[in-house]
């Protein structure tokens, strides 16, 4: 793995794990993430006008994962009505390095050694069981968590080959953007009738910044996934849990015990498996 995809890729987990944050500290988080693809479309409508159009051949995999990206984001925003972001967050990410890399292998032949396929299976063990313990999530918190999951596996397995079609990696992830922020806010007005917008109101900022970050996370997988495998790409940026169950102890207020940190250090072991491998 490359280290400028590592680098990348390390980014983008900071960048998550503090989205995610945002996203499950805001009072109306189905309203939350609808504001927050406001932020990324104004974002995305420069960079789409100035770079190339993505090539023909990429756009049914450019349409597919806005679409996957839109059922996901309602989920994931449910998920947190219940959840706390230490028990959500892990089941999410946790369950999408296997899913990634069996979706990889069948639809593109991209193979894993095996000192990736530990590092992995490392990651997605550790993360999982993070959602386990004294403290355990809903059976409902679990459901949404992993379907939420598949559909974060499928998205990124369909970006992972669009991108590579698209000629412009950069271009990809701006229409990604275009297109998500056009479904989600009218699949918003389909679910409650109308959006109110106070523009100086504090959760209408935190929600903009959180668009903007959110952004900048997925822009910096996408150029990961455009010079790396998808597998060990999806995997390094599961060290994101290292990043969000520091953010839940510290800012939220979740409880950080001795056996997320213990599962913390597995993550990190995986990512370095990752990272080093041939």
């Amino acid at each position: 793995m490359r280290p400028t995809a590592i680098a990348l890729t390390l980014l983008a987990a900071v960048l998550h794990a503090t989205w995610n944050a945002v996203l499950r500290s805001s009072l109306d988080r189905l309203w939350s993430v609808t504001i927050m693809s406001f932020a990324t479309t104004l974002a995305a409508v420069p960079f789409a006008l100035l770079l190339p159009v993505p090539l023909t051949s990429s756009w049914t995999y450019l349409g597919f994962s806005a679409v996957l990206q839109v059922a996901y984001i309602i989920l994931l925003a449910h998920a947190y009505r219940s959840g706390e972001l230490a028990q959500v967050y892990p089941v999410v990410r946790g369950s999408v390095p296997l899913l990634v890399s069996l979706g990889g292998f069948v639809l593109a032949g991209q193979r894993v050694g095996s000192a990736g396929l530990l590092g992995i299976a490392l990651i997605s063990l550790g993360i999982v069981s993070l959602a386990f313990g004294r403290v355990r999530a809903e059976a409902k918190t679990l459901a949404l968590g992993l379907l939420t999951a598949l559909l974060v596996a499928s998205y990124v397995t369909a970006d992972g080959i669009g991108v590579r079609l698209s000629g412009n990696p950069q271009s990809y992830a701006a229409w990604i953007f275009l297109i998500y922020g056009a479904l989600l806010p009218a699949t918003f007005l389909a679910l409650r009738g109308g959006i109110t917008v106070k523009l100086r109101a504090p959760e209408t900022v935190k929600a903009l910044s959180g668009g903007f970050i959110s952004l900048a996370s997925y822009g910096a997988i996408i150029a990961a996934l455009a010079v790396s495998k998808l597998g060990p790409v999806s995997a390094l940026r599961e060290t994101s849990i290292v990043f969000a169950a520091l953010i839940g102890h510290f800012v939220l207020g979740e409880r950080l015990t001795g056996r997320r940190v213990l599962v913390c250090v597995a993550v990190t072991l995986g990512a370095v498996c990752i990272a080093f491998a041939a």
